[in-house]
């Protein structure tokens, strides 16, 4: 019996360890908005964004509960892409459940109007009890051994290429501007994750001439590991110049039954040079079976849903794995050689 209890705290002890050593991501189903929980192997965590207001909390709930499957009491830092409802929407809700200790933004809100105004007004409420740090790209700040830089905020990008970065990009003679897009969009934070050899990029909402200005005549990032999808898989974003660039090994899309996962857009994310897999957090209706993923690779197959989420294990040599809640169903991805 006693030899039972050491081999079971040994196991125990080892699950705990490699644990600690991972950096994880949640990317959390707020039906076509965005909420994506990143908490270090420190400890420290990250989200950005907080879906939708209303439907009873639902997407407050969802946050809350991922969190506590990673152990978490408090959110160090909710970064705010940029001010619509479906990103800052939930931020009351959200800190009435958990506390938030520091807020990152980009300033001032572009927009004006009766709900634009309600949306600023109700997130300032919330953040001036907390923390509130406003960012502007080039800067940087760290959870433990992951580093997160800010590549885009309030309509600007980083004029040097980082490290490693700045080759020529190819796909920029294919791609035309669009519009200027005058929106709250066009003003996402964007940010770079790093931990050791493992690159992940999350660029809000960002639209198409935007990436274009950051991408274009040369790629300022580089390749990363895992891109999560510009706007929901909308085709006011995502263009070759930003994704095949990236050269993405996978790409999350974070897209709502109803919202996102637009066939162009997809079908630019599905066919990038070098990517292994494509993963979702719904099932995109008016996809249809020829511009949806296998359902193995989707977290909500149905539009009517309990809200699962795709989780992101990474680790300091660049390995991975990313695990469907709905039915187990996991990946690994080895690190480039």
């Amino acid at each position: 019996m006693q030899t039972l209890r050491v081999v079971l705290f040994s196991f125990c002890f080892v699950q705990a360890a490699t644990a600690a050593q991972n950096l994880d991501i949640y990317f959390i189903d707020v039906e076509g908005g965005q909420a994506t929980l990143i908490v270090a192997p420190s400890g420290e965590s990250l989200l950005v964004d907080t879906g939708w207001p209303g439907f009873g909390g639902r997407d407050a709930g969802r946050i809350v509960a991922a969190a506590h499957s990673a152990n978490l009491k408090r959110i160090d830092y909710a970064v705010v892409t940029h001010y619509h409802m479906d990103h800052v929407g939930g931020v009351p809700q959200l800190a009435e459940r958990i506390p938030v200790g520091t807020f990152v933004d980009h300033g001032s809100n572009a927009e004006s109007g009766k709900e634009a105004d309600e949306l600023f007004d109700g997130y300032q409420k919330v953040s001036q009890k907390a923390q509130r740090r406003v960012v502007a790209p080039g800067d940087t700040f760290a959870l433990g051994q992951v580093k997160v830089e800010v590549l885009t905020a309030n309509g600007l990008h980083i004029g040097a290429s980082l490290a490693g970065a700045g080759q020529p990009n190819p796909y920029c003679s294919a791609v035309k501007r669009e519009e200027d897009d005058p929106s709250e969009n066009a003003r996402s934070v964007g940010i770079l994750l790093t931990f050791g050899k493992f690159r992940f990029v999350d660029l809000g909402d960002l639209t198409w001439n935007k990436e274009i200005d950051l991408m274009c005549p040369d790629n300022r990032i580089g390749s990363v590991d895992v891109y999560l999808t510009s706007h929901h898989g909308l085709s006011i974003s995502g263009s070759k110049a930003l994704v095949w660039a990236l050269h993405p090994r996978v790409a999350i899309m974070n897209n709502g039954a109803r919202k996102g996962g637009e066939e162009a857009a997809w079908q630019v994310v599905k066919s990038s040079p070098g990517l292994k897999d494509l993963w979702q957090l719904h099932y995109a209706l008016a996809g249809g079976q020829e511009h949806n993923v296998a359902d193995s690779y989707i977290a909500n197959p149905d539009e009517k849903c309990a809200g699962k989420y795709l989780k992101l294990s990474a680790q300091h040599s660049g390995s991975f794995s990313v695990t469907n809640s709905r039915n187990g169903f996991s990946r690994s991805y080895s690190p480039v050689q």
